[in-house]
């Protein structure tokens, strides 16, 4: 079983957050019992943000035992278009491929995705097998 992580699950985790850190911590010990724990370009570059440098949050990923595989190419693809269809349908957030390329990546090259974003993802990704920390799944 091959799990994605977003990005929100482990900024709650590497900050300690008050109300969801323990459900996030709990829900990748889950994850890492069942299979591998990866991560796409995506997030990487987003949590390279709560580091000084690349080293850090490399070694603290290492001890999560979270992995990075980048994005390909049928994923990406079905991100555009599955962003397009969003928009197309109405949908009024324009700086959310960033979370299309997350879902996507989960979608094709992994089991299920853990976030704590479910309303949106199930929106576009109604296949996609997610995961809610703060939820008894």
């Amino acid at each position: 079983m091959i799990t994605t992580v977003d990005t929100n699950v482990l900024v709650d985790v590497f900050r300690n957050d008050p109300a969801f850190a323990s459900e996030s911590s709990e829900a990748l010990r889950r994850c890492i019992a069942e299979g591998r724990l990866v991560v796409c370009d995506v997030v990487w570059a987003e949590l390279a943000a709560l580091f000084d440098s690349a080293e850090p949050m490399a070694k603290n990923m290492e001890i999560l035992g979270v992995d990075y595989v980048s994005i390909e190419r049928e994923a990406a693809a079905l991100a555009g278009t599955t962003w397009r269809r969003y928009r197309e349908r109405g949908g009024t957030r324009d700086r959310v491929v960033a979370d299309f390329l997350v879902a996507a990546h989960a979608m094709i090259q992994c089991d299920r995705l853990l976030t704590r974003d479910r309303g949106f993802y199930r929106e576009s990704f109604d296949a996609l097998r997610i995961l809610d920390p703060t939820s008894a799944e």
